[in-house]
């Protein structure tokens, strides 16, 4: 087995987009199905994060939250254990994340 690392993101500032909060019960809903389901894959407990942060650039300059040019912030991430690419693109396929137009980038541990 290798580790893959699944970060989800989503737009969670375009107060347009945003789900009713009936559709937002939906949608959490979907999410305790979706970490039940890859319960045995998960090698770290699930993590996640509120969509503000901090970007550090170069001469350390920082600014609140993430690129103003950027739609999407990181909700959370999980590792988890996967036989392959492949496998790791399945389990990311079903991710309720992407319900709300959101994405699922995977990166293999090295």
């Amino acid at each position: 087995m290798n580790e893959f690392l699944l970060v989800f993101r989503r737009d969670y500032k375009t107060k347009e987009i945003q789900p009713s909060p009936e559709k937002l019960q939906e949608h959490l809903a979907h999410w305790q199905i979706f970490f039940t389901s890859i319960k045995d894959k998960v090698v770290k407990p699930i993590q996640r994060f509120d969509p503000l942060g901090k970007v550090i650039t170069g001469g350390n300059s920082i600014a609140d939250g993430p690129y103003a040019e950027v739609s999407q912030s990181i909700g959370g991430l999980v590792i988890i254990n996967a036989a392959d690419y492949n496998e790791a693109v399945a389990i990311a396929q079903t991710c309720p994340v992407l319900e709300l137009g959101g994405t699922v980038e995977i990166r293999q541990a090295v």
